[in-house]
């Protein structure tokens, strides 16, 4: 039997990017509907079985009660506390349960804690936070017709998923966490609202990704050397002057002219220094780790990164083996 699980986050798209940005705002109905679509999609792709972590929301509870699609569907007895690691041991305890493919709402935030407990399972990533560069703007229906493609094993899964990297930071020799997109130096001593959004307080950035339509810190590299996904290699980058100037949308509604000090590529494997002590360093837009004085850290390019859906090919290769099609 296919299974498909599903971690949905209520708190993305409301951080303070609202205030001090223009960021999108999608209230919690708007992702119950988009869940509904989901399952839609997920039954279409004769999906058996999808396994739902639980949230304060209640947002895969609401949608669950509310299909009309037949589909199998059980919330996991998961405790959570409303904490990032409750996506994290969600994903661990799907891949336990054998999933085929996992369906993600939120922001880059969100689908980091995923990344590190899904491992080789692919995640269809459905953007619903501030920045939109790991998930994608795309429709739930078709998102859940892609996961359930996946799912199904009438496809070869390599063949319609792209392999991702990951930029892992360690402190004085011992890893401590990952990013998937960015990973932001910060002068600011602690962590506040956590997001990342006044650029004079920012130091370095390192880079996994730096797409040319990309919102938030990676569209600073973008403007330097475009860097996709699938690129086997990522970007280095010192604000500060002397150097260009580059202009980029480092939030929505957010253009503001970045002065690079100098910036350089990042080679898979090779450890690059962070040259501030002490200092905050956000992961994926958001300040999550302290290295005190004395401490140093390092970022470290990898490229075993979860292998995301390519929706559209995974659709198109659905309807050649006839996954879509009934009688003659």
């Amino acid at each position: 039997m296919s299974i498909v699980g599903i971690i949905a986050n209520p708190a993305a798209g409301k951080d303070i990017r609202r205030l001090v940005a223009h960021g999108r705002f999608v209230p919690n109905n708007e992702k119950v509907n988009i869940l509904r679509r989901v399952l839609a999609g997920l039954a279409g792709a004769a999906v058996g079985r999808v396994v739902m972590m639980p949230d304060a929301g209640m947002l895969c509870h609401q949608a669950a009660s509310g299909s009309q699609h037949g589909l199998e569907t059980a919330m996991m007895d998961l405790a959570i506390d409303g904490r990032e690691e409750d996506s994290t041991r969600a994903a661990m305890a799907m891949v336990d349960m054998g999933v085929s493919c996992i369906v993600t709402l939120g922001g880059d935030g969100t689908n980091r804690a995923v990344a590190k407990g899904s491992g080789s399972v692919p995640l269809a990533p459905i953007s619903t936070g501030t920045n939109n560069v790991f998930p994608y703007m795309v429709e739930g229906t078709v998102a859940g017709l892609a996961a359930g493609v996946v799912a199904s094993g009438v496809v070869d899964v390599e063949s319609v998923t792209v392999r991702t990297k990951m930029l892992r930071v360690g402190v004085d020799g011992s890893e401590c966490d990952s990013a998937l997109v960015d990973v932001a130096v910060s002068a600011v001593p602690f962590a506040g609202a956590r997001a990342i959004w006044d650029m004079s307080t920012v130091h370095e950035v390192f880079l996994a990704r730096a797409e040319p339509d990309g919102i938030g810190l990676s569209a600073i590299g973008a403007r330097l050397e475009p860097v996709g996904m699938a690129d086997g290699h990522g970007l280095h980058v010192h604000i500060g002057k002397p150097g260009a100037v580059v202009s980029a949308p480092i939030a929505p509604g957010v253009v503001e002219d970045v002065p690079i000090a100098g910036w350089s590529r990042l080679s898979p494997g090779e450890p690059a220094k962070v040259g501030l002590d002490p200092c905050t360093i956000a992961l994926d837009g958001e300040r999550s780790l302290r290295v005190a004085p004395g401490q140093a850290a390092e970022v470290t390019l990898t490229l075993d990164g979860p292998p995301v859906v390519d929706v559209s090919t995974a659709l198109a290769r659905g309807s050649e083996a006839g996954l879509f099609t009934r009688g003659t």
